[in-house]
């Protein structure tokens, strides 16, 4: 057992094949812990890792432990091995146990799990919640509860169908074990971990300041992985909003600038995709990406609107009728050419304007008759959606999910207004993820405060970072940040 400044030692104990390798995946967060696998009997041995804190403190020695297959045959061996006038008390009838030549033969695989249930400071016993309740689990609590210490029962696979929760309390309150956790490994509660260290709390009371500031510091975590995740997305979104590809007015080049802006945006967002699942350490096996059905791109250059006119410096009144009042008397004296056309012309070829080197070329495109392609509203829209759906599936997928998020999360531009995004596939072992997170009709669409920085990225060709020419400046940044924290408050 610990002290009150030690990580606190945990055993991970049950009956074959209940979960206990997933339980440590999950609250590890790491898909590569041990061995998860359908045969009983996958650990068979005791391996150990610890949870720390933001600081590194390690916070919890967490114990996986091999399955428990003969407690029957343990506790008849126990009565065997000790005469009933003795009476020993339950932790000395364990270390009985562990002291016979059985230890090393029949039992050997029960007296490791029972040998790490006595060093620790409490058990976490896991349960299969499909499984009936039968014999064979009342002789395995009843053996660990010999043991002296905690223990708190972890109900896995809660939300599948052929769970019987119900029927597990009633056993459990039964054998006196009032105080349970529902925590399902493949698709668990947001606040999964925060119920079992309060349960816990309870238990180990000398531990309770440790447990507590577990449970703060798993909360900033999350917090943590959110903004970075919405910082994420504003990113892609910054990146395709600003992408501008030049073309001329020709069909053939047309369809070749038309193929690289797809794919330049779509192996952008397979970047983001795969940022998301690292953040959330998850492997890219878990979301198997597909290529976006990028469609509705948007011709035509933004120059002169008066966003755009504003920012090369060129007044245009307080309204955009003065604007085009003055763009329509200037196009008399100037050829045909318009107000914005003539006055960043002139500066351009005057050196005076000091966005010439940015902006000159393509001025002088748009004058010879060349176009600009961009990335459509709606394919901004999707792009954010999609990212925004996967962080929320992200956020209630278990680290021993077997299964790859549905493919379907996925929606084509023409469903953005009729679909919801689709939750996490549900199976008969692993139910849906998140799928009573789906977002309201308010949800489907970006929040406003995105589209308008959006709107003001497309005036930027320099923002992209996969645009012809990238060169980020304050302003993005200022703005990835305000677009990251409206998209924080939309999940």
């Amino acid at each position: 057992m610990t002290d009150a400044t030690s990580p606190i030692d945990l055993a991970v104990v049950g009956h074959t094949n209940t979960g206990k390798t997933s339980l440590l995946r999950t609250l590890l967060r790491d898909e590569q812990f041990g061995e998860v696998a359908d045969q009983p009997g996958t650990t068979r041995h005791v391996e150990s890792a610890q949870l720390l804190s933001n600081s590194g403190r390690p916070m919890l020695t967490l114990r996986d432990t091999p399955g428990l297959e003969d407690a029957m045959g343990v506790l008849d061996y126990l009565d065997q091995l000790i005469a009933p006038q003795e009476r020993p008390d339950g932790p000395e009838r364990i270390q009985r146990l562990l002291d016979s030549p059985e230890s090393v033969g029949r039992f050997e695989q029960e007296c490791r799990v029972l040998s790490t249930v006595l060093s620790a400071d409490a058990a976490l016993y896991v349960i299969d919640a499909r499984d009936p309740v039968l014999p064979k689990h009342r002789d395995e609590l009843t053996l660990l509860a010999a043991c002296g210490r905690p223990i708190l029962p972890i109900l896995n696979f809660t939300r599948n169908p052929l769970a019987n929760v119900a029927a597990w309390r009633e056993a459990l309150a039964r054998l006196g074990l009032h105080t349970t956790v529902d925590f399902d490994t493949v698709a668990p509660a947001l606040d999964g971990e925060s119920q079992m260290l309060d349960r816990l709390a309870l238990m180990l009371d000398t531990q309770s300041a440790t447990l507590a500031a577990l449970r703060t510091d798993l909360g900033q975590q999350r917090l943590k992985r959110l903004q970075d995740a919405t910082r994420l997305i504003a990113e892609l979104l910054m990146d395709a909003a600003a992408l501008r590809l030049p073309c001329a007015q020709d069909p053939t080049d047309m369809a070749t600038v038309t193929l690289v802006l797809r794919k330049r945006t779509r192996d952008r967002e397979q970047d983001c995709v795969h940022a998301l699942l690292k953040r959330y350490r998850f492997s890219k096996a878990t979301f198997p990406h597909h290529p976006l059905p990028l469609e509705g791109e948007r011709w035509g250059m933004d120059l002169f609107n008066p966003q755009t006119l504003r920012h090369f410096g060129v007044q245009v009144g307080k309204g955009l009728a003065t604007g085009a009042m003055a763009g329509a008397t200037v196009d008399m004296l100037t050829g045909g050419l318009s107000l914005g056309a003539a006055t960043l012309l002139g500066a351009a070829i005057g050196g005076a304007w000091q966005g010439a080197n940015q902006w000159g070329k393509r001025l002088m495109g748009r004058l010879a008759g060349n176009m600009e392609m961009t990335v459509d509203d709606p394919v901004l829209h999707l792009l954010g959606l999609r990212q925004l759906a996967l962080v929320r599936a992200l956020e209630c997928r278990g680290h021993a999910a077997m299964r790859p998020i549905d493919q379907d999360l996925m929606m084509p531009v023409g469903d953005l207004d009729a679909h919801e995004p689709p939750a996490d596939d549900a199976t008969e072992t692993e139910p849906s993820n998140g799928a009573d997170q789906a977002p309201g009709d308010a949800q489907r669409r970006l929040p406003a405060e995105v589209q308008t920085i959006l709107d003001e990225a497309r005036t930027h060709p320099s923002w992209s970072a996969i645009g012809e020419t990238s060169s980020p400046d304050q302003r993005r940044e200022q703005l990835i940040g305000q677009m990251a924290q409206a998209l924080f408050l939309a999940l």
